[in-house]
């Protein structure tokens, strides 16, 4: 339920749709390099969000094939429905995947950045397992440890800077790093009782569009310096300050071909039992 209300909150996901697709994309990329993707599969996709993945795996599997994208907020959910209105071979469901019934067995089951927030994750992926057939796979992309994701990292470094720091909270709780250590990520696939788990962690560079600047605003409106404005409350000038340190902490990972902001991320796969 936690979820479920925090993403459905989440407006600057839809207003900055096109900007973290751009931004993210690196890692909806590796995702679908890595899953055993072709024509005609049918594929679950958990955690589609505003429906990049869903329509990059639509184009993927081809007309032949489906994708059933699984979320649990209406409002993401909604901008995955305009932007997949067009395309035959999806479905679309409201559900929370660690206890809905899914409603036909795919072929796999792929998710960036899409399963780290389930409070039972052993359950949520028996769960998962029972809409694939016997042997399928499962391709998720989660990020790896904190302190190699400047995403986050130096984002939350300069909020701490301009206004102190925010309570300490458990990353192993559902949320965006806990999957970043990777034997809590083997017990829990084991316990859903899948099988031939790997763990892959890929070195990577987030792309996102535009300047320093521009880049600024998307880390004050998504990440942990939006929510160090939304705890502090902060004031107009503080907010000021606080895009001025975001420009000057990631001016290094400005190049010539725009910026590029490494990440370390685990491709994480498995089995259901054959």
């Amino acid at each position: 339920a936690d979820q479920a209300a925090f993403w459905t909150a989440q407006d600057s996901w839809l207003t900055y749709q096109a900007q973290m697709d751009l931004c993210i994309g690196p890692v909806l990329d590796l995702v679908l390099d890595r899953a055993p993707l072709a024509a005609g599969l049918k594929v679950l996709d958990i955690g589609c969000g505003t429906g990049a993945s869903v329509k990059a795996l639509a184009h993927l599997v081809g007309p032949d094939g489906h994708v059933l994208g699984v979320d649990i907020a209406p409002t993401l959910l909604g901008m995955a429905r305009e932007r997949c209105a067009a395309l035959p071979n999806v479905t679309l469901m409201e559900a929370d995947a660690q206890t809905a019934q899914l409603p036909f067995h795919c072929d796999l089951a792929v998710s960036r950045f899409g399963v780290m927030f389930f409070e039972d994750t052993p359950a949520a992926f028996a769960n998962i397992a029972q809409a694939l057939r016997p042997g399928a796979t499962i391709t998720c992309g989660a990020w790896s440890l904190v302190q190699d994701n400047p995403f986050f990292l130096y984002a939350a470094q300069a909020a701490k800077t301009v206004f102190g720091p925010m309570p300490k909270t458990d990353r192993s709780l559902p949320g965006p790093f806990a999957f970043e250590h990777v034997d809590r990520v083997q017990r829990d696939f084991a316990q859903a009782g899948l099988v031939d788990t790997t763990i892959e962690t890929v070195g990577i560079h987030l792309t996102p569009p535009g300047n320093l600047t521009d880049f600024a605003t998307l880390c004050m409106a998504i990440g942990p310096a939006a929510s160090a404005i939304q705890y502090f409350e902060a004031s107009t000038d503080k907010i000021a300050d606080l895009s001025q340190a975001l420009e000057e902490i990631y001016a290094p990972f400005e190049t010539t071909d725009g910026l590029k902001i490494p990440a370390s991320i685990h491709v994480i796969q498995a089995a259901t039992p054959t």
